[in-house]
This record gives structure tokens, C-alpha cells and sequence, in this order.
């Protein structure tokens, strides 16, 4: 189709900034250790761009650390990330006709990457799952439609990535073969959805979903997956193995061995490529296994509590993009996203483009399962009709997403966005939940959690998580991100559940 050649443009230009390598270390002592990374670089290139100057400080700030800090969580060399990640909403499905990309999304591309945007995902809404339109689950409900807005993003410099499930499939449609899946009880029914758990161990299914993945890269020119799993354990199982079902590696407590296989063959054909894979286990999880399966992470469905979420996941392996789940969960405020997320290394996904107005729950034609007994079907309906009665808003925008809308939420991502980015430039290295140290005159106030970041300049993110302000005493003098009067101190307050910014004063010594 004419995108190839759209494709291999984007990724040449994309691979000509690129650099790879992303450190991490699980160990409580410091000790870095390098990974892959996604392909897409954003900002200043050390190699290129650094003179001796700006070498010259990042290696002080980085001896600095390491002289100073002795503990942390992780350690991390931070190359390739895209913290600037949107959920974009084409619009609904099931629908009556298909969306159709028009100057409203121009526009609205626009103002996201002038936002910082750099990645845009599109959910299942982008095939034609339930074939209304002539589709199929991994082709376009508007092929031509879709085109156009592959073409729209990448014109902007950012990357795309379409909504696939290398796990589910619908028991329905007329391509599913029962040896896939086994049994139907456990299958996914909710809103209009009755999908069958198809087994990583079983040889047809790989034949079948596999080369479909392929195609759509090749075919539609994006940039890559966000990867539903859908994933049942094959270990602790109560039934044999099925008749379609090959059991090849270990299945444990600790290791999905092929769920793991055939992750780590997809992400090594999308990485071929010059693209990414962002997986979605579920709640706070990740697929149990060492091998390199996913660029980020997506954690946060049908989890209602930031603590929990953080606490879940802070050790995990970069990188993590969490999306509290704001179809169930209360915050207090906007900015405590942000206090769980950027001190350790994360930032929280921008649900955003065209209003999630729910109609896809009221389609005629289409079996839904009643409200009482589903929840997608109830808070998809209770979005259709706020949306009727306030169609200037404020809107929802994803199947995550609060009821009613946030009108705080982008304003908020935007202006968190903007601090954050220093902290992540490429070539960052960062010292997470530090432990012993040298960067403070006395021991941390209980529930604060401190974390560093150094590159050419050294910021400091400190974390209250408690309910009661506290006090933090450095070292050398830091300048808040955000200005305030007094300039460089060594003292700061810190209120209760809140996050401050603090960048190394230009006095400095070492």
C-alpha cells in the first residue's frame, strides 16, 4: 500500500536520532546494568549534540551520585524514552457509520504535540472487531480513514501505535477455531465483547495471529503495538492440556514461559522494524519472565488507589506508563498522579481526542450484556447520557476515564509534562528511591521518598506520601523548578502528599 514508503521514510528519520540502551538494577546496592530501549529518541543527542562542556558536567554530576549515593531502589540510564504518551480517541465502535478522521483532529494533533506529545495510541476502536464495516480485528472498521490519520501523526513527528490482543479473539467470528481456546468458560464477556482466552502454547493460534500482526505494520505504516494480553496462567490450570497446545516451557508461579516466547518474538519483529511494543497485562501486573517482551508497560486497569499502584509497581523494570483506572478510582487532586509517578521514573498516559461519548453501548443491532450484570455496559451508558445532557462537556475520553469528565486533567499533564522532561533528558541517569546517602545533613522524614536525576544539570524529586508536612535538609543548595523567592537553599518544606522539584544551584562545589 502507498504507507510503506511513508513508514520507511519515519523510521529513517527517527532512526537517525537513536540512541540504544536503558540501564536498570534490581538490586537494594547500586549497580547499573544495561537494556534494550524503544528506538525513538527525543531531545539533544549525547553524541552528537554534547560538547565538552556539556560532557564535562554531566560526568561531575553523575561522579557526584555515585560517590554520594550507596543505596536506591533501582539505577537506571535512561536512553530512547518517550515519556509524552496520549490515548487518542478516534471515536466510538461498535458505531452506526465508521469515525472519519477530519481538520477536528489536525487540530487537535497539533495542540497535543505542542503539549509534548510523542507517542499516540489508538484502542480497539481503529479495527472493525465485530465486522460491521467489512473489517476484520486486525484491519480498519475505515481503511481509508485510518490512512489518513497514520499520515496525520506521523506528519507531526510522532509515533503511532494500534491496539492489538495477542491473547483474545472472538468466540463469533467466523475465523476462531475452538482448539484455539479450550472451554468456553472463563471467556471475556462484557459490553458487546465475547472473547475466547486463546493459549501462547497453541501452534494454530500463533499461525494465525502472528502474521496478521506483521501485516498490519506493513500494510498501515505504524509505528508499532499497544498489546491487550489477555493472558490466562498456563501453570496451576485444572484442565489438561488442550488438543492444540503445545507445553514447551516452564509455567510457574514465576515464569509465563510461553506467553513470554511469543512476546519476546513480536517485540524482536516490531524492534527489527524500527518500532515499539507497549504491553497491558492488567491491574498493577507484568508477564513473569526476564526476556525483553515490551519498550513500556501500561499498568493501572481496575486499580482504584495511587498508593497501591505505586507501591505495585515502582520496582518494575523501565518503562512504565500508568493510567489509574478513573472509571473507579478517587484522587484528591490532579497532581497526585503525578506525586506517584515521576519518582520513579514514570509518567501517567494522556487520555485525549475525540469525547468517549458511550454510544458504542447503544448501537442497534449489537447484543450487549445487561447493566446489572456489567459494568462497561452501565459506565459506557451513564457517559452517553451526561454527554446528551452536556455536549459542550466536561468530556470523558477513554473507556478509563471518570464520569463525568476531568476538565483539570490535560491542563494538569501539561504543566507536569513540562517539569518532568529535564529530569528524563536522554543520557540521564537516575538514582530511584535513594537510600544511604550523602545529599542530606539528616536522616529523611518517615514517607518521604527522595530520587535523583543526572545529566548536565541535577534535580532532585522529593515525595511526601504522608499526611503530615515534613522538612528536608541538603547538603549543597538546590532552586525549586518552580520559582519561588529566597533563591538557593539547603531547607525545604515539603507538604503533605505532594511532590517537589528541586534542580542543583549553579554554586556548586564539588
Amino acid at each position: 500500500m502507498c504507507s510503506r514508503s511513508t513508514r520507511r521514510d519515519f523510521l529513517k528519520t527517527g532512526a537517525q536520532a537513536a540512541i540504544a540502551g536503558a540501564g536498570a538494577s534490581t538490586a537494594a546496592r547500586v549497580g547499573p546494568a544495561l537494556a534494550t530501549s524503544p528506538t525513538a529518541v527525543r531531545g539533544a543527542s549525547v553524541l552528537t549534540d554534547y560538547a565538552a562542556a556539556d560532557h564535562r558536567r554531566r560526568l561531575e554530576n553523575v561522579r557526584y551520585c555515585t560517590q554520594s549515593i550507596r543505596t536506591c531502589l533501582r539505577k537506571h540510564l535512561i536512553a530512547g524514552y518517550l515519556p509524552g504518551q496520549c490515548s487518542y480517541n478516534l471515536g466510538e465502535y461498535p458505531c452506526k457509520k465508521p469515525w472519519s478522521p477530519d481538520e477536528w483532529d489536525e487540530q487537535e494533533l497539533d495542540k497535543l504535540r505542542g503539549q509534548g506529545i510523542e507517542l499516540i495510541q489508538v484502542h480497539e476502536e481503529w479495527s472493525d472487531t465485530l465486522r460491521l464495516f467489512g473489517g476484520s480485528r486486525t484491519t480498519p472498521s475505515n481503511p481509508a480513514g485510518f490512512i489518513r490519520f497514520v499520515d496525520m501523526v506521523h506528519r507531526r513527528g510522532m509515533k503511532l501505535l494500534v491496539y492489538v490482543n495477542s491473547g483474545r479473539f472472538q468466540r463469533p467470528d467466523p475465523d476462531f477455531r475452538p482448539e484455539w481456546a479450550g472451554p468456553a468458560r472463563g471467556d471475556l464477556t462484557e459490553l458487546c465483547w465475547n472473547k475466547a482466552h486463546c493459549s501462547a502454547a497453541s501452534p494454530g493460534w500463533r499461525g494465525y495471529i502472528l502474521p496478521r500482526l506483521v501485516r498490519i505494520l506493513d500494510d498501515y505504516g505504524v509505528d508499532g503495538f499497544y498489546n491487550d494480553l489477555g493472558y490466562r496462567p498456563l501453570a496451576g490450570r485444572p484442565s489438561p492440556p488442550g488438543s492444540d497446545e503445545v507445553l514447551a516451557f516452564e509455567e510457574s508461579n514465576t515464569c509465563d514461559g510461553a506467553l513470554a516466547d511469543m512476546l519476546a518474538l513480536i517485540h524482536a519483529e516490531v524492534s527489527r522494524r524500527g518500532g515499539i511494543v507497549k504491553v497491558h497485562y492488567g491491574s498493577n501486573k507484568r508477564p513473569l519472565t526476564e526476556l525483553k517482551i515490551y519498550d513500556y508497560l501500561w499498568v493501572g486497569e481496575t486499580v482504584q488507589n495511587g498508593d497501591e499502584l505505586r507501591q505495585g509497581t515502582k520496582n518494575y523494570p523501565p518503562y512504565l506508563v500508568p493510567c489509574l483506572d478513573m472509571s473507579r478510582a478517587k484522587i484528591a487532586n490532579e497532581d497526585e498522579l503525578y506525586l506517584h509517578a515521576i519518582p520513579y521514573m514514570q509518567f501517567p498516559l494522556l487520555l485525549a481526542g475525540r469525547p468517549f461519548t458511550g454510544q458504542r453501548a447503544l448501537v442497534p443491532g449489537i447484543k450487549y450484556q445487561p447493566e446489572e450484570k456489567c459494568f462497561w455496559t452501565r459506565h459506557c451508558r451513564a457517559i452517553w447520557k451526561r454527554y446528551l445532557a452536556n455536549p459542550d462537556g466536561p468530556h470523558s475520553y477513554g473507556w478509563w476515564d471518570s464520569s463525568p469528565g476531568r476538565p483539570d486533567a490535560r491542563p494538569t499533564h501539561d504543566r507536569w509534562l513540562k517539569r518532568y522532561l529535564p529530569l528524563v533528558e536522554e543520557g540521564t541517569w537516575a538514582w530511584l528511591e535513594v537510600g544511604d546517602s550523602d545529599l542530606f545533613a539528616e536522616p529523611l522524614p518517615r514517607d518521604v521518598v527522595v530520587s535523583v536525576f543526572a545529566n548536565r544539570n541535577l534535580y532532585v524529586a522529593l515525595a511526601n506520601y504522608g499526611q503530615v508536612p515534613a522538612s528536608v535538609r541538603s547538603n549543597f543548595p538546590y532552586v525549586a523548578m518552580v520559582p519561588r523567592a529566597g533563591g538557593p537553599a539547603n531547607h525545604w518544606d515539603v507538604p503533605a502528599r505532594s511532590l517537589v522539584i528541586l534542580q542543583r544551584s549553579a554554586t556548586r562545589g564539588y
